[in-house]
């Protein structure tokens, strides 16, 4: 299910603990820019003993963002509730009551074999009991996906699971410090992910299996104030678009503009991306030289790239570049 924008519109997923009380002032003011998602975390960024009044937090932040939203004008991101575990969806999507409408979805951390079931049910019954679609993320980053004996297996098991609600899964998310945690590998800010191999492996199998019918989105990237960050961030993302992943959790707003430039589709992909979609069905050719007669445009070989990039470029725009 990777045909559609709305799975490309997720884009620059922005972090946020549960319990940040100022997030609806963050949100109505527009601090975060007009062109991101975000993430209300109850997981890695809570304390276990301060989930309960992180949760009480996060549904009176939700009623206070839906009360602003009658009052006042405002970009209103996709937002997401990244879980504990399954139990919390159901308690948590009735607890918010009419705020709920607010909640694109919830993300499923540590998705595995162990939980995938639970994860699922849940997903599925807050479907049945909502009056729009409410939709999921799993996020690739147990430990269990590391064995080389059994990778393939957990992999192509879970996605079984998820093809049965395909059209509710927004993107397959990745955790890559999760993984790096594992090997004890942390990057500098002038080296990507993609270099470090055992992880990039890791990557490329989700991608291998996942990517057909599903955006996958790239891993966090944690500098946000050293000497490189940015440029550093520009050449993760790089490395992340053409190894195929969509999009990108960040965790500093100042991140987030960075993402949406890098996603940016060059004019050049975007306009032979729409002559091989406008292809002239009836001619005898199906191939033919680039409108800056640089490459060769094939219709049969090409026709999945132009979709995926004429998408992308309907959501993060285009430039020359």
């Amino acid at each position: 299910m990777n045909n559609s924008l709305l799975y490309y519109s997720v884009g620059a997923l922005l972090y946020c603990p549960a319990n940040r009380k100022n997030i609806v002032e963050s949100i109505t003011s527009q601090r975060f820019g007009t062109q991101y998602s975000l993430a209300m975390c109850l997981e890695d960024t809570i304390r276990d003993d301060c989930v309960t009044e992180a949760e009480h937090i996060l549904t009176d932040s939700l009623h206070r963002l839906d009360m602003k939203k009658q009052e006042m004008a405002f970009y209103m991101p996709k937002i997401f509730v990244r879980v504990r575990n399954a139990r919390q969806i159901g308690r948590l999507h009735k607890a918010f009551g009419t705020s709920a409408k607010l909640v694109t979805g919830y993300i499923l951390p540590k998705f595995s074999l162990e939980n995938v079931n639970d994860y699922i049910e849940a997903i599925v019954r807050t479907n049945e009991a909502s009056s729009q679609p409410v939709y999921t993320m799993p996020i690739f980053e147990s430990p269990s996906i590391i064995d080389l004996r059994s990778r393939y297996d957990i992999l192509y098991r879970l996605k079984d699971r998820l093809d049965e609600i395909e059209d509710r899964v927004l993107n397959i998310r990745v955790g890559g410090n999760d993984l790096c945690h594992a090997f004890g590998f942390r990057r500098h800010d002038d080296e990507s992910i993609h270099q470090i191999r055992p992880i990039a492996n890791i990557f490329s199998d989700i991608i291998t299996i996942y990517g057909m019918d599903y955006v996958v989105s790239g891993p966090v990237w944690e500098y946000y104030h050293s000497s490189n960050w940015e440029k550093g961030l520009y050449h993760e993302i790089a490395d992340d678009r053409l190894c195929g992943f969509v999009g990108k959790t960040v965790i500093y707003p100042s991140q987030i503009d960075v993402v949406n430039d890098a996603y940016r589709v060059s004019e050049k992909d975007y306009h032979d991306a729409a002559a091989v979609l406008n292809w002239d069905k009836s001619s005898h050719s199906l191939v033919a030289g680039s409108a800056s007669r640089e490459r060769m445009n094939e219709y049969k070989t090409h026709a999945n790239w132009a979709l995926r990039t004429l998408l992308m470029a309907e959501y993060f725009g285009t430039k020359k570049y």
